[in-house]
């Protein structure tokens, strides 16, 4: 594409992320009900309180180039800002996803309580700082609310780092994450010797290891827990095709397979919030109402899981 074609391209994609804004989306309360409140859990550093559902990125939001894409990734950011939604995380690992957030939010505008959350995710002090400051830049923040060191790469490096800048105000919280299991005994060494505001990791109804040691744990050192997958990368939905919700959900204000699993996930006592990922609207619209209403409490979530291994 030449130059004069792609500005063009440019200002119609503009033009029509712009005409979102002004579009008329249903409110929480219309959607969810009058007496459904939005969830929110308080981040145990500080006591601020955010939303217990949360937007990822990873694999939905890597669309540059595509405006179909973008328009369609547009929408579904509008409708979780509409919902109440404000802790958007990402990394420089997820493709152009950081770019994309930061395209999106030039032209819908973000809550004030905006809660941005990315990740450092490379070797060496000077490269994660480089790292950090072309993601602020990416996103057009003036700082990250949330900075996680990714998948612990080179994590004795960047927590020096991360904590300074943290005293001098340039980042609010710090955070540590994995994905992977195999890291969960290194994980827990960590936290037991170096205080973390937030640590984010794998939990969903299926995959309940950390609920032995990392949630617990957590709860015990004060550090605010954000679950990734909390749909197992949709192998949850899998066993589920077809299959009608049991009538006791409505006990929970429970009106999908989404919302069993993201209010099981956010119902734990040691997490804060989770973050599932979509780029399409009404699935963000049936996220957003898991955090809504009444969450199970142990007796439910013990139901949920025998019922779920039935399956």
């Amino acid at each position: 594409m030449n130059r004069s074609n792609s500005q063009m391209g440019r200002r119609k994609f503009m033009k029509m992320i712009t005409g979102l804004v002004g579009s008329c989306w249903l409110t929480p309360a219309s959607v969810f009900g009058e007496n459904h409140a939005l969830i929110k859990k308080s981040i145990a550093s500080t006591g601020e309180q955010i939303p217990v559902i949360g937007m990822g990125s990873s694999r939905t939001f890597e669309s540059i180039g595509d405006e179909s894409a973008m328009t369609a990734l547009a929408e579904v950011l509008q409708a979780f800002f509409e919902h109440g939604g404000t802790l958007i995380d990402s990394s420089p690992m997820y493709g152009s996803a950081e770019q994309v957030i930061g395209t999106l939010l030039k032209t819908i505008t973000p809550p004030s309580d905006l809660f941005a959350a990315t990740k450092v995710w490379t070797d060496g002090k000077q490269n994660g700082i480089e790292q950090m400051e072309r993601s602020r830049k990416l996103w057009g923040v003036k700082q990250f609310d949330l900075m996680q060191i990714h998948n612990l790469r080179d994590w004795q490096t960047h927590l020096e780092t991360l904590q300074a800048m943290k005293a001098e105000g340039e980042l609010r919280h710090i955070g540590i994450t994995t994905s992977h299991g195999r890291y969960h005994d290194q994980l827990q060494s960590i936290l037991e010797k170096y205080p973390f505001d937030f640590v984010q990791f794998t939990y969903n109804i299926t995959e309940r290891e950390t609920e032995n040691r990392l949630l617990p744990l957590a709860m015990e050192r004060g550090t605010s827990v954000i679950i990734n997958r909390p749909f197992a990368r949709g192998s949850l939905f899998r066993k589920t095709k077809g299959r009608p919700l049991p009538d006791w959900t409505a006990e929970i204000d429970c009106n999908s397979w989404g919302q069993f699993f993201l209010k099981y996930a956010v119902s734990h006592p040691a997490v804060t919030c989770a973050i599932p990922a979509t780029s399409k609207v009404h699935h963000m619209i049936d996220n957003m109402g898991a955090g809504t209403g009444r969450l199970p409490d142990a007796e439910m979530r013990k139901r949920m899981e025998h019922y779920f291994a039935g399956l």
